[in-house]
């Protein structure tokens, strides 16, 4: 019964190292978000960005080739809706500072549009997650 209930709060899905993960899991939290009647919320769009911005760093330098695919995780946990990308490359992503260069402007997105940020350890790789609150 637990594990049900757990299902019910998370959802989790595999995605291979290619752009066009990227829209593909965008899709499945939007549907994630529907499921959990999240759909006029007024952050739902944040959700979104962020999540295409953290699977872009994925896809472009989270997953070394040879590995092939990254886990997209989204949990409602009472008050807080958590987007997770599992990836297993090494390296630590860090905000880059605005300048004229096209690109590198995901993790400052995704720092100015959740409440939380940060990333993990993961054997191998790590764990880029965000955070929303729902008051």
């Amino acid at each position: 019964m637990n594990e049900q209930i757990e299902l019910l709060r998370q959802r989790d899905q595999f995605y291979a190292r290619a752009r066009r993960s990227v829209p593909a899991a965008r899709r499945f939290a939007e549907w994630s978000l529907s499921y959990w009647g999240l759909t006029d919320w007024e952050r739902s769009a944040d959700v979104l960005l962020c999540v295409s911005e953290l699977v872009t760093n994925a896809v472009v330098h989270g997953v070394p080739p040879g590995r092939g695919c990254f886990l997209l995780r989204l949990r409602r946990d009472g008050t807080v809706v958590r987007v997770e990308v599992h990836d297993s490359g090494t390296g630590v992503p860090q905000v880059a500072h605005p300048g004229l260069d096209e690109g590198g402007r995901g993790l400052l997105l995704v720092s100015a549009l959740s409440d939380k940020w940060g990333v993990g350890e993961r054997n191998p790789g790590k764990i880029a997650w965000c955070e929303f609150a729902l008051t």
